[in-house]
């Protein structure tokens, strides 16, 4: 293949989506995959492209090994953080699947399942789920045997299973998240409390740096009872504006034209299952 810089950017350049689509799913953070993203360019300049016979496999296989390593050090500082950790949202009103085959783990709740897996199970399942790699492909990208990859997918996909219900269809999810803001806005206990399934939880997160919930909050009835306290003043002057993100319908909460948190739910057929407030400035940059 050419080897010129121009060659090599355009190259680098189709596949960048899927570059940054595996390692935000790895890291859950936009600014941190943009960060490695550019570290595989800076190792694709430097690299021997003469010799590369699938740039896209090779520049993927750089992607998430980089990643893998980059996700322990990200699970060391999420031990640090103070409060809730939830993953930075991001817009996919332009890419609803974010440089992957399908929009499989890119929602907020999902990420933060994935949280709980190693970074080589979370590798070989992003791989898999979201971008239909080949048993055989994943085994070679994550240095394991096909057998072992298996093993990782099935574990991971397992651990989902039973840490999460079956998921309402997009209609049901938007009228649920309507009915909770109306709900939340208008402190009305009663309403809260039918829309939550009975064990629902409540993630705030601040970062430590804006007032949020420094724990996570469990049960229909405390979650009632804290989204009522929240309605005295925590909607004063917010205007909430509809917004696709992580593939799924969720709210900006904006006061005086500046974005300061983001409202997403999960929904199954026992009601609101999870509400995600992110509150920290810092995840909310690029919305």
């Amino acid at each position: 293949m050419e080897t010129t810089l121009d060659d090599a950017a355009a190259v680098f350049a189709e596949v960048r989506p899927r570059l940054f689509g595996i390692a935000y799913r790895m890291l859950g953070t936009a600014a941190d995959a943009e960060d490695l993203v550019q570290e595989v360019w800076i190792r694709w300049q430097t690299a021997d492209r003469a010799k590369v016979e699938h740039p896209a496999a090779y520049l993927a296989t750089t992607a998430t090994r980089l990643a893998i390593n980059a996700t322990q050090s990200a699970y060391a500082r999420r031990e640090r953080y103070v409060g809730p950790w939830l993953p930075e949202p991001v817009d996919t009103s332009a890419d609803p699947q974010l440089g992957a085959e399908r929009a499989a783990a890119l929602e907020l709740g999902v990420l933060l399942l994935l949280e709980k897996l190693t970074p080589t199970e979370r590798a070989a399942y992003v791989l898999r789920e979201a971008f239909d790699y080949p048993y055989q492909q994943i085994a070679e990208i994550v240095q394991t045997t096909e057998a072992t990859a298996r093993q990782y997918v099935s574990r991971a996909r397992k651990h989902l299973a039973a840490e999460r219900r079956a998921p309402v269809d997009p209609t049901e999810q938007r009228r649920l998240l309507t009915a909770f803001v109306q709900a939340a806005q208008a402190g009305d206990l009663s309403a809260l409390e039918e829309l939550f399934a009975a064990d629902v939880v409540s993630y705030s997160d601040g970062g430590g740096v804006t007032r949020a919930t420094k724990y996570v909050v469990t049960g229909a009835d405390a979650v009632s009872k804290l989204v009522r306290a929240w309605s005295t003043n925590f909607w004063e002057d917010v205007r909430t504006v509809p917004a696709m993100l992580n593939g799924a319908d969720a709210l900006l909460l904006q006061r005086d034209g500046e974005t300061i948190g983001v409202l997403s739910i999960v929904g199954s057929a026992e009601g609101i299952d999870q509400v995600m407030w992110v509150l920290n400035p810092a995840k909310l940059t690029t919305l």
